[in-house]
């Protein structure tokens, strides 16, 4: 790399031209490594935060290439540093726990571990960071990293929770932006799908309790019923959440657990219905938990019972910042062709990059990596796999962000 990397101290840390070429030789050296990685990983799936195995494995890949990882206070999850001198800071940012599911792909690297698979492709976003801090690792040594790049391979993003850990560790400290990729099966092996503004929504559970005196079914009257009044939150909530948003505003809230009784004739003593409200407006998640109990109360009241919320809180919106989702855009055309890069869709699952996002500019993007010709699969089903062409592409990708990024906070400077 010496002969393609001359350090100069005067040059922009990103000049497409001068990197090209020992770029495409990186990734041809190491495609086939690589791969096996994400095998590997595939094959030996850990849950949030037992990612043990995992994060040893990517310490000992950053030691290698002469790196110096830390793991977080927890055990699992790193962070590492890629310095090139004196300089900002940026982030990429991968997720490395799996899903308590089963694979029921029938392939070489099907999980071996019962009840957990990486049917969301965190391996794949691992492996890709890999390939991306090899060729960083590089650049900084000839001299051609003007600034640091952070590194964050981050624990528990199924749980959701990991990335507090990282916060509390100091992972963001001095962090100027942060950017992460998710894989995307229903889209073509290297597309990159971009969106302004919130990309997913915001995730918080739902527990309503309601108690009464219980009674006998043919005489109702003389007593409150949990079931009757949880039935008429199930369905009038989301109908008073909805007079009380924009039309336009993306909000749910839908209810996924409901018990009470354990006799036909028998009227219960209390009742529970447990669900998500999902937001994808900050605002409006704040005024959704200051009505709820409002509206909880109104209903327990009509129905002769109380009522407990409980509320659960858990990720915000994952909102993307317009000039991280031009510095994809322009890396993107870079490493992958303008013909590949378009729009993507809102989701209301929730995403853990969101808490990152919410004390750091960023951007979260989509990366298409099904083989085409095959079958759509949605994230977290188990005959989810990729066309491992995406795990190169994604590292030409993220070795752009990562230069633009710097390029650009260097102009803010």
């Amino acid at each position: 790399m010496s002969e393609i990397w001359t350090p100069d101290a005067n040059a922009s840390a990103f000049e497409p031209r001068r990197i090209r070429r020992g770029l495409d030789e990186h990734l041809r050296r190491c495609k086939a490594e690589l791969i096996g990685i994400r095998r590997d990983l595939h094959a030996h799936p850990e849950l949030a935060f037992e990612e043990f195995r995992t994060t040893q494995i990517i310490v000992d890949f950053l030691t290698a290439i002469g790196l110096r990882p830390r793991v977080l206070p927890n055990g699992t999850g790193v962070i590492c540093d890629v310095r090139g001198g004196d300089g900002p800071m940026i982030a990429l940012r991968a997720d490395i726990d799996a899903l308590p599911q089963h694979d029921t792909k029938l392939v070489p690297y099907r999980s071996t571990v019962e009840g957990a698979a990486h049917n969301c492709g965190h391996d794949v976003h691992t492996t890709m960071l890999l390939g991306t801090a090899r060729f960083l690792a590089m650049l900084a040594e000839a001299g051609w990293l003007r600034g640091t790049v952070r590194l964050i391979f981050q624990p528990a993003e199924e749980l959701p929770g990991g990335a507090r850990n990282v916060i509390a560790a100091g992972g963001l400290d001095g962090v100027r932006r942060i950017f992460a990729l998710h894989c995307d099966p229903a889209e073509e092996v290297g597309f990159l799908g971009l969106r302004t503004g919130a990309i997913t929504a915001s995730y918080d559970k739902i527990l309503i309790r309601a108690t009464g005196a219980g009674g006998h079914t043919a005489r109702p009257h003389l007593t409150g019923s949990p079931i009757r009044a949880l039935a008429a939150m199930v369905s009038e909530l989301s109908a008073a959440l909805d007079q009380r948003f924009d039309a336009r505003s993306g909000h749910e809230l839908e209810w996924g657990r409901i018990l009470a009784g354990l006799a036909a004739n028998s009227i219960p003593i209390e009742g529970e219905l447990e669900g998500t409200l999902r937001c994808l407006d900050p605002q409006d998640r704040r005024s959704a938990l200051d009505e709820l109990p409002v509206l909880v109360g109104l209903l327990a009241k009509l129905h002769k019972v109380e009522a407990e919320l409980i509320t659960t809180i858990g990720l915000p919106p994952t909102v993307n910042e317009a000039t991280s989702v031009e510095i994809f855009r322009h890396a993107g055309g870079l490493a992958l062709g303008e013909h590949r890069i378009g729009s993507t869709k809102q989701s209301m699952g929730g995403e853990d990059e969101s808490l990152l996002q919410e004390r750091v500019d960023g951007a979260l993007a989509r990366f298409g990596v099904r083989k085409p010709g095959t079958p759509k699969y949605d994230l977290h089903q188990g005959g989810f796999d990729v066309d491992e062409d995406c795990i190169t592409l994604g590292v030409d990708l993220e070795v752009h962000v990562a230069l633009m990024a710097l390029d650009h906070a260097w102009s803010e400077a």
